[in-house]
């Protein structure tokens, strides 16, 4: 992910920001929001990584704590040819997993306890092959930075909605009125949540992609999905539901789906990404039976 892509979004997120800084106040609050937006840009692409992983109640490991699972991830990241990035769990029955950070050498990938107690070791494997790999893409600052301005524009839409919304015109009254105050809470959050659709579909199938090559097990990767889907259905993930604008980190959406935040799927369907796994190890299992024909003929035949 260029970092082009990364300041056209921070400049569409700001630009929202503002947008609904006006519809609070005007002029000043649009020029409020742009200097909030612009200090918030800053603090974010720093510390980003962080305020995500607290949210998640995240809490780091390491070869001490949690042996198997950093050894994974100590043996796919070395594969990877990254450094090797922080390790955490999320206290959370609902299988899952994301990567945060700016860049691969500030990066860090974090599992649930469900996810580490319901997979077998090559589906785990497969999971963070697939977050080693929105690292070694660079998508995870785009994501990281994305999930919280996205949930800043939500809170200032909500804050629009306690206290009523809209500047006041001469005469004292709301320039908004009910349908503006409306518009405003509905569709800050959507644009935002539109801006995460844009950026979250091709990267997934492309994180699967390179994820499955750098474990070298599609299928365990794509078995993976399959239960981490239908879990998610199953088991509420506490944290993600009370921050929704996180949710496009996740391998899987971990949202249940009964709230207006989840009307839009950031995730492409784990049906079709699943597709896509089979027929990679397709062509893997072909190249794999190529090789061993090459290698039993010799290298000239």
């Amino acid at each position: 992910m260029s970092y082009l892509r990364t300041a056209i979004l921070l400049a569409g997120l700001t630009a929202l920001f503002m947008a609904a800084g006006y519809l609070l106040g005007g002029w000043s609050g649009a020029v409020i929001a742009l200097f909030i937006a612009a200090a918030m840009n800053a603090f974010t692409y720093w510390n980003a990584d962080q305020l995500v992983l607290s949210m998640h109640d995240a809490q780091e490991v390491d070869e001490h704590t949690a042996p198997e699972f950093v050894h994974i991830v100590a043996e796919l990241a070395n594969r990877a040819a990254l450094p090797m990035p922080r390790v955490y769990v999320m206290d959370n029955p609902q299988p899952n997993a994301f990567a945060t950070g700016r860049n691969p050498d500030h990066a860090a990938v974090a599992a649930t306890t469900g996810l580490l107690n319901m997979l077998s070791r090559e589906e785990v494997a497969g999971v963070i092959s697939h977050e080693l790999a929105h690292i070694k893409n660079r998508d995870t600052l785009l994501m990281t930075v994305t999930a919280t301005i996205a949930g800043a524009i939500s809170m200032l839409a909500q804050f629009g909605m306690f206290f009523g919304g809209g500047h006041r015109n001469g005469d004292g009254n709301s320039s908004l009125g009910v349908i503006g105050t409306l518009l405003m809470i509905l569709l800050a959050p959507l644009a935002a949540m539109l801006v995460q659709m844009a950026i979250s579909r091709s990267r997934e199938y492309a994180a699967d992609d390179m994820g499955a090559r750098i474990s070298r097990d599609p299928d365990a990767l794509a078995s993976a999905l399959a239960k981490i889907d239908a879990a998610a259905h199953e088991i509420e993930n506490v944290p993600a539901e009370q921050n929704p604008a996180t949710a496009h980190l996740f391998i899987i959406n971990p949202l249940s789906g009964q709230r207006m935040d989840n009307l839009f799927s950031t995730h492409p369907s784990t049906e079709n990404r699943i597709a896509a796994l089979q027929q990679l190890a397709a062509q893997m299992g072909v190249m794999r039976s190529a090789w061993g024909r090459r290698a039993r003929r010799g290298p000239w035949g």
